[in-house]
């Protein structure tokens, strides 16, 4: 007995800005940098990277060079494709991690 796989695309799930909003969320509460860097990967996909990267000044290829796999983008990069993407990032009080109270 043979099992086939389907290709699993996380874009194709990304069609609302209230998914890419949770997603992102979802991920960086999970606190990983790398799976967060991935996935914008996913929301530039999802979105489009032509046009992600006329909006924010980039080159299509600088974009998908700085969201590759293993890649480590300057802040200000990531800050300027959540921006053109338009997505706020901001902080909130969250939960304690053992840090002292001044």
């Amino acid at each position: 007995m043979s099992q086939t796989l389907t290709n699993f695309d996380m874009a194709a799930l990304l069609d609302s800005d209230e998914a890419i909003s949770e997603y992102l969320s979802q991920v960086l509460a999970d606190g990983d940098n790398e799976e967060f860097l991935r996935a914008i990967g996913y929301v530039l996909k999802a979105r489009g990277m032509t046009q992600i990267a006329k909006t924010s000044g980039m080159g299509r290829e600088s974009l998908y060079k700085a969201f590759a796999p293993g890649a480590k983008p300057r802040f200000d990069t990531v800050l300027k494709v959540m921006h053109a993407l338009g997505i706020d990032l901001y902080a909130q009080p969250g939960h304690a991690i053992n840090h002292p109270v001044a």
